[in-house]
């Protein structure tokens, strides 16, 4: 029977490569390689071979100095900030939403209790025209008005109390209580109280909008996005270059093993015969060998690779420049729109500012209307209908009041939005 031929390799191999700020690239590679066979006429077996590979290359002209090297960093830095910058305007905008939710249902409130007012003072005017009814004071064709009235009331207060509670529903998905079953069902409490502005500073516009443009984060990511492009370009006509490198390296080897003697190498044996003894040897030959530098290689070359024809560096470093221009672009834009958003938002506040106290002399003439009304109906001077409404017109002027100081508090938020300040504003820091 004849035996197969059979060869057993275990390779290991390990590398370092280390690039260094200058562009200079240093690798150290380890490789070993164990062989056994069943080949009579081998050597060594098992057989070790052993090698080291130190090698450097500079390059000259692409890749060269540290301002490349450090392109990747300077890039995966400017996205770190980018990002950073996103998210407090994502929180910023976060935190609008909330208050504008809380507000709405601040108003909602309001109209609630400016409703179940106005459903009171129906009642006391529907008693009063039942009892006139009773004593023959009052037409039976004129107690249809106030019950009118009366009933429209009814309506509006339970109108206002389902808006209410969606607006309550709303907060609560804002603090992140309505998918909680422990926290769903628990009142919120309003406490803030709507009162009529009191501040009497004056803004300054330009003043305003220069603080937007300097610290809305928005804006930041735009302007850091914008500086990456510079980094790309550079990139980009770094890869436009001819690749010139200077390459030195350094091998040595090593080889050991059990060493089996040919046939010629015989002694006499105790029997009379010639026998071929093997001499023991291991991995540690080997590395002897090659720590020794007993077999040393040494290797040093230029190579030079042109950039004929690169489509794929040239198409890279186009986008990259109309990269830019749409980023200076969008960076203007923003600003523009910066400018007329902080313009507007400080029109927004003056205007309700001044909406409120309209609407507060607006509601004292329409209390003193009631009141005249009131008093000429009590000496017969007036009609049911006129003191019915004069009180309509009272309700419409508390209710313009309330809409008035929402929109007030309201336009105040909306300005620190627009101009950065509101996370400041309300203490909130992000680490």
């Amino acid at each position: 029977a004849q035996n197969n031929l059979s060869t057993l390799n275990h390779p290991f191999r390990t590398d370092y490569t280390q690039t260094f700020e200058s562009g200079t690239t240093f690798s150290l590679g380890y490789s070993s390689l164990r062989q056994s066979t069943n080949n009579a006429f081998t050597t060594f077996n098992p057989a070790y071979n052993t090698g080291m590979q130190f090698g450097v290359v500079q390059p000259l002209l692409r890749n060269r100095g540290s301002r490349i090297t450090k392109i990747p960093i300077m890039l995966a830095q400017g996205r770190l900030r980018i990002g950073q910058t996103q998210l407090t305007d994502q929180i910023l905008r976060l935190i609008n939403f909330a208050e504008l939710a809380y507000w709405d249902a601040i108003q909602a409130r309001e109209s609630l209790a400016v409703q179940t007012e106005s459903l009171r003072l129906r009642e006391e005017a529907l008693k009063r025209a039942q009892r006139e009814l009773e004593l023959g004071a009052l037409s039976p064709l004129d107690i249809y008005q106030p019950q009118a009235e009366y009933a429209s009331a009814e309506v509006l207060v339970t109108q206002a109390k389902f808006l209410l509670e969606r607006r309550l529903d709303a907060v609560r998905r804002q603090i992140g209580a309505d998918l909680d079953p422990q926290y769903r069902n628990v009142p919120i409490v309003l406490t803030e109280p709507v009162l009529p502005p009191t501040d009497t500073a004056n803004y300054e516009a330009e003043l305003l909008v220069e603080k937007a443009l300097r610290i809305r984060p928005d804006l930041d990511a735009t302007r850091l996005a914008l500086g990456l492009d510079d980094l790309r370009i550079e990139q980009a006509t770094n890869g436009l270059r001819p690749e010139f490198n200077l390459s030195a390296g350094y091998t040595t080897n090593g080889r050991g093993g059990t060493f089996i003697p040919r046939p010629t190498d015989i002694i006499p044996g105790e029997s009379g015969r010639m026998t071929a003894l093997p001499i023991p040897g291991g991995i540690g030959d080997a590395l002897s060998q090659m720590f020794g530098f007993n077999f040393p290689t040494y290797s040093m070359s230029l190579t030079l690779r042109l950039p004929i024809r690169d489509r794929r560096a040239a198409a890279d470093l186009a986008d990259a420049l109309v990269t830019k221009k749409l980023d200076a672009y969008q960076v203007r834009a923003l600003e523009q729109q910066v400018r007329l958003e902080v313009l507007n938002a400080l029109n927004d506040v003056e205007s309700a500012k001044a909406s409120v106290q309209q609407a507060i002399i607006a509601r004292d003439f329409a209390q003193k209307r009631v009141e005249a009304e009131q008093k000429k109906y009590e000496l017969g001077t007036t009609v049911l209908f006129f003191v019915l409404d004069a009180q309509t017109q009272l309700i419409r002027a508390e209710n313009e009041v309330v809409n008035q100081s929402i929109a007030y508090r309201r336009s105040m938020v909306n300005l620190l939005r627009v101009t950065g300040d509101l996370l400041d504003e309300r203490g909130i820091t992000i680490d």
